[in-house]
């Protein structure tokens, strides 16, 4: 098998795929607040966005479930109920009590519709709309996807976080403006509240805002204080640098300021680690890094003992084995564990575990091997036989390893490192240098096209042909001379494995019952693969086809033409669409991810990967008649 990267949680930037022009959905979602709950609770959400106006009935779907909606039948229904109860009551008197009870009932869900179209304050072209929403008890964990259906279309993806540990929200601010003198609307930038930990806080930052969270902690007790901000909306098309840039700091009772963190590592969204030193009340404060804000500027703050893993290490293992890791982190159970690779796919998985956040893992069919450091200086000078993944650290600052391999005249090679991609720290580089030490070869950032939500690509790759016969070494460091325990790399020396992975836009789609929407699929080609790609979809339910299937020899995108059934859909159908290829009589086969095309900063374009290709067929068919 090839090795394949697995990218579900990355992104493709769009500056390597010029003329781009995707349809946008009919309704489109810009926010959803709060963006987590409960399995097992019914809340109530704002989703805000563009042509959410006017809208009198939809539907919620998380992932392919409906989870709440309004309909205008059920609303006249519940009115004329009410009324029978209401003069019933005039008529008659005081209600009994199975009346009373159906009484409750009914005004609380015609509640629901009172409120179901605003008008955003900060944004004259941003509605939004309100519904409650009831999360199943068995609903997994993690992160899912919500997305709006009304009668005219289907909307994109957002995401929505599922937890563990209870949930408060804070009030939605734009609901409850203040005005001031000639009815200008003021705002109110502050907020304050108590919580009892652990805790998870939904909120919105407001212009010139800040937030307080006011907690009890005892002495030593070991607090994780994470952010997710970023996160649930990666790349805002209208704000500098693109992103709600969260700052939390945490004072104690008098006011001092103890800790205060604007990201975690190369991460955006800031994590503290905090271990009280004195029994007594303290305070985290959020807001953005410029005081910015307006409803899109939402985050969930967690405080708590949580499970928190800072390093894995070796941050991968060989399909078909199994690899021992040492897990470091705050308030770990296990910090030894065991991953069985037999029947894993190669790509990056997500280490199993009960984890406050994900650990990523990587499995590929090469030879492996450690790195084995000088007791006295820490470096290694270490002779390996390709192929291999050397599991490797950089362990102190300045800190330079070493690998000499014998090659032949004409042979490629190609050096790659995994270690920003794992969420390590390190910031490789690395180089080759002949047996006289005359470089052929050097690597800073590699701009991996699978991998755009990084803004700053700090893995190396580079491929190079060998000039002769001989001994050649390959150097590896770390850019900015950084070093430590967690700064862990997976070294990839190999001839080239031609190989590529797939992207579809939209991952939402309204079809028309008998009619067609376009699509585009990139091929993201890797090791100098150049062969044509077949495309066809898997186990499509009936009625569904494609047309044009085929992404040509040398070309990274295709347009395609989805043809829907002829009858409607009660809910989304999930479409997976495969990829084949032949590279020296071995067969290629990939998925493509669906994805998101947002922009960042008024100018730069991504592809933001969704959990599923949701399709929808509904309205007015090709007879014309309504479906």
């Amino acid at each position: 098998m090839r090795t394949f990267i697995s990218l579900t949680l990355a992104t493709v930037c769009l500056s390597a795929f010029p003329a781009l022009a995707q349809k946008k959905p009919t309704q489109e979602i810009d926010y959803v607040y709060p963006a987590g709950g409960v399995p097992g609770t019914t809340f109530n959400v704002i989703i805000g966005g563009q042509k959410l106006a006017g809208i009198n009935d939809f539907a919620v779907y998380l992932d392919d479930n409906a989870v709440g909606g309004l309909d205008s039948k059920e609303e006249q229904k519940l009115q004329e109920e009410l009324k029978k109860l209401e003069d019933r009551q005039k008529q008659f008197g005081p209600l009994g009590t199975a009346d009373l009870a159906r009484l409750k009932i009914v005004r609380v869900k015609l509640a629901q519709f009172d409120r179901k179209e605003g008008k955003s304050k900060t944004n004259i072209n941003e509605k939004f709309v309100a519904v409650q929403l009831t999360l199943p008890a068995n609903i997994t964990p993690g992160d899912h996807e919500i997305r709006i259906k009304t009668p005219n279309g289907f909307s994109n993806p957002f995401k929505f976080c599922v937890g563990l540990i209870p949930e408060t929200t804070k009030q939605y601010w734009v609901s409850a403006p203040k005005k001031g003198k000639k009815g200008v609307v003021k705002f109110q930038p502050s907020f304050e509240a108590t919580v009892k930990l652990p805790a998870t806080i939904n909120g919105q930052t407001a212009p010139a805002g800040t937030d307080r969270y006011h907690f009890w902690a005892t002495q030593g007790r070991q607090l994780i204080i994470a952010v997710e901000a970023r996160q649930l909306i990666p790349y805002l098309a209208d704000a500098v640098p693109g992103w709600f840039e969260a700052v939390v700091t945490i004072r104690d009772a008098k006011g001092k300021e103890v800790a205060t963190a604007q990201r975690y590592r190369f991460r955006p969204d800031p994590v503290i680690h905090f271990e009280a030193p004195a029994d007594g009340n303290y305070t985290v404060e959020i807001h953005d890094s410029l005081y910015r804000g307006r409803e899109d500027f939402i985050y969930r703050l967690s405080i708590g003992e949580l499970p928190f893993v800072t390093s894995v290490f070796p941050l991968g293992g060989k399909s078909g084995e199994k690899t021992p890791i040492t897990l470091s982190g705050w308030n770990l159970a296990v910090k030894q564990l065991t991953l069985d690779n037999s029947a894993a796919a190669t790509g990056i998985a997500v280490v199993p575990g009960s984890f406050y956040n994900s650990v990523p893992f990587m499995v590929d069919d090469l030879p492996e091997t450690f790195e084995r450091e000088s007791k006295n200086s820490g470096d290694t000078v270490q002779a390996v036989t390709l192929p291999v993944i050397i599991n490797g650290h950089i362990g102190k600052p300045g800190e330079q390893d070493v690998y000499h391999f014998t090659g032949r005249m004409g042979q490629q090679v190609v050096a790659e490192v995994f270690a920003r991609r794992l969420d390590s720290p390190l910031d490789s580089l690395i180089r080759l240098t002949d047996k006289d030490g005359k470089q052929l070869a050097f690597n800073d950032d590699y701009e991996d096209k699978g991998i755009g939500l990084e803004t700053h690509h700090a893995d190396s790759y580079f491929t190079v042909t060998l000039p002769a016969d001989g001994t050649y070494s390959l150097h590896i460091t770390d850019a900015q001379s950084q070093g430590g325990p967690d700064f862990a790399y997976r070294l990839r020396l190999s001839e080239q494995r031609p190989d590529f992975a797939l992207r579809m836009v939209p991952s939402s789609i309204d079809i028309r019952p008998g009619r067609s929407a376009q699509v585009v699929v990139y091929a993201l080609r890797r090791d100098g693969f150049t062969n044509a790609i077949d495309l066809a979809l898997k186990d499509a339910p009936k009625g569904f086809s494609f047309s044009g299937g085929r992404i040509a020899a040398n070309q990274d995108k295709v347009q395609l033409t989805l043809i829907g059934p002829s009858e409607p859909s009660a809910k989304p159908f999930n479409l997976v669409l495969e990829g084949q290829a032949t590279v020296n009589g071995h067969l290629l086969q990939h998925t493509a991810i669906p994805a998101q095309d947002m922009m960042q900063a008024f100018i730069y374009r991504h592809l933001v990967p969704s959990k599923e290709l949701a399709v929808m067929v509904s309205g007015t068919g090709r007879a014309g008649r309504k479906k």
